[in-house]
């Protein structure tokens, strides 16, 4: 019932238009857009991402100096050493004298359990204002390193959005898919990722009929890797992101004042998705985030 509730205020909000902004609505995209910003600028949001160190199987030497296998930003010249098993396992072992935890605590060694296999969050090895944990990409696994003073951080600019358009919150037919659909989906790796789609999203914009493909990644929402006319020029050219609560009785709220810049935006150590052609809108989507005018090299 209160979910049927809240669907019926968006359509009631959606159906107001430009000319009449409601400003309940203007007041919860401007939280959505201050929400944003503080998880981004938080000490453990994408800003502080400093390095995405692949491993190689054997011993990998970690630290700043140059005469380590992998040469982090941040930390002491000599970490220690990381070593990858030919049975998948990530082991570290700590330089003698390194002030360094593992989860908090104080160790010689461990096991470092990485994103794709951890229950909860992967095992974070900190040291210092850095810190770095494991993640596991298309088979092979890397160091996702992240200093709360890095200079993405120190000198993040803020961000910029189209001004807020009602008419950008879009009520669409949710067509589910029985099985569920299966689309490939590029990355700036390189690599590329089969994902299963339960439906699509179908609207009309200005006469014209346009479809969007989700992937769902939790049970509460739908999450979709958008391009349109504008990337590249107005906003990040890979894609954009925008997430959607599920559909309710066989209607889908896009609601494109909330589409956001993917990591890669402001990093260039993350590893973002790229819009599918099926997520790549021939027209001009003025409506959420925009590039990002500090850019990264």
């Amino acid at each position: 019932m209160i979910r049927n509730i809240a669907f019926a205020s968006v359509l009631a909000v959606a159906a107001t238009g430009a000319a009449g902004t409601d400003a309940s609505y203007v007041h919860s995209i401007e939280q959505a857009r201050a929400q944003r910003l503080e998880t981004l600028k938080s000490p453990t949001g994408w800003l502080t991402l400093i390095g995405l160190e692949w491993l190689n199987p054997g011993v990998n030497r970690v630290g700043s100096a140059s005469d380590n296998d992998i040469v982090l930003k941040a930390g002491p010249e000599h970490l220690g050493v990381v070593t990858l098993g030919a049975d998948g396992s990530t082991n570290i072992a700590f330089a003698d004298g390194v002030a360094a935890t593992v989860d908090g605590k104080t160790v010689a060694k461990a096991t470092l359990v990485d994103d794709a296999h951890a229950t909860g969050a992967p095992t974070l090895v900190a040291f210092g204002t850095a810190s770095f944990f494991v993640i596991e990409r298309d088979g092979r696994k890397a160091l996702r390193v992240k200093d709360t003073a890095a200079e993405t951080r120190s000198g993040f600019v803020g961000l910029d959005y189209f001004a807020i358009d009602p008419s950008w919150r879009v009520v669409a037919d949710w067509v589910p898919f029985d099985p569920p659909h299966e689309i490939e989906i590029g990355s700036v790796l390189g690599t590329i990722d089969k994902e299963k789609v339960p439906g699509k999203a179908v609207f009309v914009r200005d006469g014209h009929t346009f479809e969007l493909y989700p992937i769902q990644e939790d049970a509460t929402s739908l999450f979709f890797v958008i391009a349109d006319r504008t990337s590249g020029k107005e906003t990040y050219g890979a894609a954009r992101f925008l997430t959607t609560p599920l559909a309710v009785d066989g209607k889908l709220v896009l609601d494109f004042n909330k589409a956001t810049n993917p990591p890669c935006a402001f990093t260039p150590y993350a590893t973002c998705p790229l819009a599918p052609p099926e997520n790549r809108l021939d027209v001009r989507v003025t409506a959420g985030e925009q590039k990002y005018r500090g850019g990264h090299h």
